[in-house]
């Protein structure tokens, strides 16, 4: 664990716990090598795996676990490209199975994506309803990846889903948080009688402000794929990735000061000579006023 890391708690999700708020998918690298280094620059402690439709084998027959670390990394199978309840859950099962052969410990729980239509990749809500709840009773940990939808957010958490992750713009997309007040109050409606329950900010992050973003409005962590496989280096990406989850943590941990209209001084009133005789009466009664305020008066 790095120092970095050593300044913000670990995460739990379910039964499990990990020491990185961020999470990482292994799609659409250009080679298993730069996806091998860009989740090590990345500092992620888990990692999502597309069981329906990641290419396991390169051009070249290489398997990608051959570039996986499953000592280092807790695997996340994914449902990505299901477009309802019943292929979600089928691959959810196969995920399971794949990863009790590698005797990885995330075969008990699914990142569960069930798709509305392929052109915005936008979740289905009622579809995934259905899916969450065969899972949970199937025994999974589920975290749901829905839209930024507060009242979809809770009937899946009464579902029995894990964590809820939505989205912070369409998948792929690189906008960032699009609408930051739903994401207030759908951490607002899903901590309010239970403050450790996780949300997880899924999709849509360009560049490493917009995950601090997320983390400053309260996300408890962000998976991202794209930002980071696309980028035109996802190595440093990835380490960019890596200290936004920090910065953004620590930042909402410590406080913002509040927004004004007008400046603050920041160095101490007392004892500077005033000499103001270009001012008009009025803009001398506004700053007596600003001055006597910033001094507790």
């Amino acid at each position: 664990m790095t120092d970095s890391l050593r300044l913000i708690p670990p995460f739990q999700v379910g039964d499990h716990v990990l020491e990185s708020r961020l999470v990482l998918g292994t799609g659409r690298y250009e080679t298993f090598e730069v996806m091998r280094d860009s989740l090590a620059a990345s500092q992620t402690h888990c990692i999502t795996v597309a069981v329906r439709r990641e290419r396991l084998y390169d051009g070249e027959g290489r398997n990608i676990l051959d570039y996986i670390d499953l000592d280092r990394y807790t695997l996340l199978p994914n449902t990505a490209g299901c477009y309802d309840a019943p292929t979600a859950v089928r691959c959810a099962r196969m995920g399971r199975e794949i990863l009790r052969g590698l005797e990885n410990p995330g075969a008990d729980w699914v990142k569960l994506e069930v798709l509305g239509d392929s052109k915005t990749l936008l979740p289905d809500p009622i579809e995934t309803l259905k899916a969450t709840e065969q899972l949970v009773a199937e025994g999974f940990q589920v975290l749901c990846y829905t839209n930024d939808d507060p009242i979809t957010a809770c009937r899946l958490k009464a579902a029995g889903a894990t964590a809820v992750m939505p989205a912070g713009s369409p998948i792929g997309s690189g906008q960032g948080i699009l609408n930051p007040n739903n994401l207030r109050i759908i951490l607002e409606y899903l901590k309010a009688d239970d403050p450790g329950y996780p949300v997880i900010v899924d999709a849509g992050v360009g560049t490493a402000s917009d995950v601090a973003v997320a983390m400053e409005l309260g996300a408890d962590a962000v998976l991202l794929n794209t930002a980071v496989a696309h980028a035109e280096d996802p190595i440093a990406m990835g380490a960019a990735m890596h200290h936004a989850i920090v910065a953004g943590y620590l930042a909402r941990s410590a406080g913002r000061i509040p927004k004004r209209l007008y400046a603050t001084a920041s160095s101490p009133a007392e004892g500077v000579i005033s000499s103001r005789p270009y001012l008009t009466a009025v803009q001398k009664s506004a700053l007596s006023e600003s001055d006597a305020s910033s001094s507790g008066a």
